[in-house]
């Protein structure tokens, strides 16, 4: 799937969640799931708006198993949020780019 977006493996996660100082949003995704794809269009427009006030990644779960498993990912799309080097919680409601960025909490509501 062509993306804007990086991509990180389990070898690089670590070292791309520690050494963050903004919060790191990772997709979790696998080729032939179109609702991967249409996330994955709005998390482009998202880290397009906000620029350096959040990191996005995108994972691979067909090619990359220990981060998914340690995180109990078991239905894709899922997004989960990093804070401070650490996991903070998994964003539901996969829905448009201004949802996902208020329940991130880089946009406030209103």
């Amino acid at each position: 799937m062509k993306t804007t977006l990086q991509a990180v493996t389990d070898r690089q996660f670590d070292q791309v969640i520690e050494t963050s100082v903004v919060p790191v949003l990772v997709e979790f995704w696998k080729p032939g799931c179109g609702h991967c794809r249409a996330l994955m269009t709005e998390l482009e427009k998202l880290q397009q708006t906000l620029g350096s006030k959040l990191v996005i990644r995108t994972m691979n779960v067909e090619e990359n198993f220990q981060i998914p498993a340690e995180l109990g990912v078991t239905s894709l799309p899922a997004l989960a949020l990093y804070q401070n080097g650490e996991f903070a919680r998994f964003i539901g409601g996969l829905g448009k780019l201004e949802a996902i960025a208020k329940q991130i909490g880089v946009v406030s509501e209103g």
